[in-house]
């Protein structure tokens, strides 16, 4: 990824740079466009809070243009045929492409117990 070249810092957890290159080099690439084509000039990170930055608006704007929508998913659990309960979480960003369903969460205001919650969410959906 050329993203270090640019001042980003790009961390891999567990197999995710595999995956990534092997089985989704699609998202690979479009993240890579999204990210080195975006800009957040010094009076967004100096100036003060209020909610949802306009880079990452700006951020979020680029992935829908790529086909990445919000998506709610529903867990349900049954036993023995009945619906005993359902919970839902809404994703900021996902896309299907032929390996699978690839989710991406944005994060601009990251606190621990929100990026716990979607961590596990997302694990649920997925298996």
């Amino acid at each position: 990824m050329l993203l270090a070249g640019k001042g980003f810092q790009v961390d891999f957890r567990s197999h995710a740079k595999a995956i990534l290159e092997l089985d989704f080099p699609d998202v690979a690439t479009q993240l890579e466009e999204v990210l080195l084509a975006s800009t957040i000039p010094i009076e967004e990170i100096i100036g003060s809070g209020g909610g949802e930055t306009k880079g990452t608006q700006r951020l979020r704007k680029a992935l829908k243009a790529k086909g990445w929508e919000k998506h709610n998913f529903v867990v349900q659990r049954t036993i023995d045929g009945l619906q005993r309960e359902a919970q839902s979480h809404e994703v900021d960003h996902t896309r299907t492409f032929a390996a699978g369903t690839v989710a991406l969460e944005i994060e601009w205001n990251n606190k621990d117990p929100f990026f716990d919650r979607d961590l596990e969410k997302l694990q649920e959906a997925a298996f």
